[in-house]
C-alpha cells in the first residue's frame, strides 16, 4: 500500500532539515526522497515526483523544476513567498501553497521575546552571571521600560495584529502603519492607532517593530532616512526578512547612537558572513531565523504543507494555496 503513496522531494532529515520526531507527518503520505539522493540521478527519480517540500531549500529554480515534469505542487513552509517566483511557477501549471495561519503567535512571541531581550539586557545578563570571574553585579546593566513605552508596528497582518495584542498586556501604547487600515473594531480590540504617515510612527515610537512581508515594495524599507527618524533611545525589531532593512544604514546608526539597539530574527544573508559588523555591535541582538520554532508551530507548519499537498494531488480545493 506504501508503495501507491505519491513522491515528494524534500531537503533531508536531520539538523537542517525535518527533525525525525516531525518527518514522520510526511511520511504518511508520501514516499519521500532527499535532494542530495536526488541529485545523484535526476533523470531516474524527477519524473516520478509530484509534490517538492520547501523548506529553507531546495529552492525551486527554473533547472530544477525543469527535471520535474510530473511536479503538481510547491509546499512551502512559513507565511513568506519571497523565495519563491510565483507566476513562473504557476505559468508550469504546478500550484504553490503556504502556511500563514500556523506560525501567527510563535513570530509575535519572538518579537516580543526580542524586544524584551533587548530592553532589559537579559543576554549581557546572562553572560554576567555565568561568568566565572564575576564577583558583583555591575549597576550600569541597566535598561530600558517596556510598561507605558510606545510600540510602533509596522505590517499590522496575522502576526502584527498579535504582537500588539501582546504589547497592550505589556500597557504599552500601541501605534501602527499598514498598507490597508484595520476595521474601527479591530483597533478598539487591539487599543492600536493608525499613522497613515509611517514617519509619525517612528518619530514616536520607543520600539518600532517590523512584520511585513518582503516585497518590491518592502525591500530596504528602512534605510538611512527612516532610522534619523526615530528617537535615539528607540529600538528596532526585525521579525520579518532581512532586505526589509538596510544593513549598512543600521550598523552606522549604531553604532552613530542614531537609534539606542537593533533586536533582528532575520538578517541578509543567513547566517551573516562571520565578520560582518553587526555581529560585534554590543547594542544589537540577533536570533538565527527561529520566529517559528517551536515543536507545536513546526508540526502545525508541516501538517499544513501536507494537507495543502495532498489536496492538489488529488485535484481538489488547496486550503493554503498562493496566486
Amino acid at each position: 500500500m506504501g508503495d501507491n503513496k505519491p513522491w515528494a522531494l524534500i531537503s533531508e532529515v536531520g539538523e537542517q532539515g525535518y527533525l525525525e520526531e516531525i518527518i514522520g507527518i510526511i511520511t504518511e503520505r508520501f514516499q519521500i526522497i532527499c535532494y542530495k539522493d536526488f541529485l545523484q540521478n535526476p533523470q531516474l527519480h524527477g519524473p516520478k515526483i509530484q509534490v517538492l517540500f520547501v523548506w529553507y531549500y531546495p529552492k525551486p529554480e527554473p533547472w530544477l523544476l525543469s527535471l520535474l515534469p510530473s511536479l503538481k505542487v510547491v509546499a512551502s513552509g512559513g507565511v513568506g513567498i519571497d523565495h519563491l517566483d510565483v507566476p513562473y511557477i504557476n505559468r508550469l501549471g504546478v500550484k504553490v501553497t503556504n502556511t500563514p495561519d500556523v506560525v501567527t503567535n510563535a513570530t509575535a512571541d519572538m518579537a516580543l521575546g526580542l524586544l524584551l531581550a533587548s530592553a532589559r539586557k537579559i543576554v549581557e545578563g546572562h553572560q554576567i552571571a555565568v561568568n566565572p570571574k564575576t564577583t558583583y553585579i555591575p549597576q550600569s546593566l541597566m535598561g530600558v521600560e517596556v510598561a507605558g513605552s510606545t510600540m510602533g508596528i509596522i505590517g499590522m497582518g496575522r502576526i502584527g495584529c498579535k504582537i500588539a495584542q501582546r504589547g497592550k498586556g505589556f500597557d504599552m501604547k500601541i501605534l501602527y502603519h499598514n498598507r490597508n487600515r484595520r476595521s474601527v473594531e479591530d483597533e478598539q480590540a487591539l487599543g492600536a492607532t493608525y499613522c497613515e504617515n509611517m514617519d509619525d510612527l517612528l518619530k514616536e515610537s520607543d520600539f518600532v517593530v517590523l512584520a511585513v512581508n518582503l516585497t518590491p515594495e518592502t525591500t530596504g524599507l528602512i534605510g538611512h532616512r527612516e532610522l534619523s527618524l526615530m528617537k535615539r533611545t528607540a529600538t528596532l525589531v526585525n521579525v520579518s526578512r532581512g532586505l526589509v532593512v538596510d544593513q549598512d544604514a543600521l550598523v552606522k546608526a549604531l553604532q552613530s547612537g542614531t537609534i539606542r539597539a537593533a533586536a533582528l530574527d532575520v538578517t541578509h544573508p543567513e547566517p551573516l558572513p562571520r565578520d560582518h559588523p553587526l555581529l560585534s555591535l554590543p547594542n544589537v541582538l540577533i536570533t538565527p531565523h527561529i520566529g517559528t520554532n517551536t515543536y507545536t508551530t513546526t508540526r502545525k507548519m508541516v501538517q499544513k504543507m501536507v494537507e495543502n499537498a495532498v489536496a492538489a494531488v488529488k485535484g481538489q480545493s488547496v486550503p493554503n494555496e498562493v496566486s
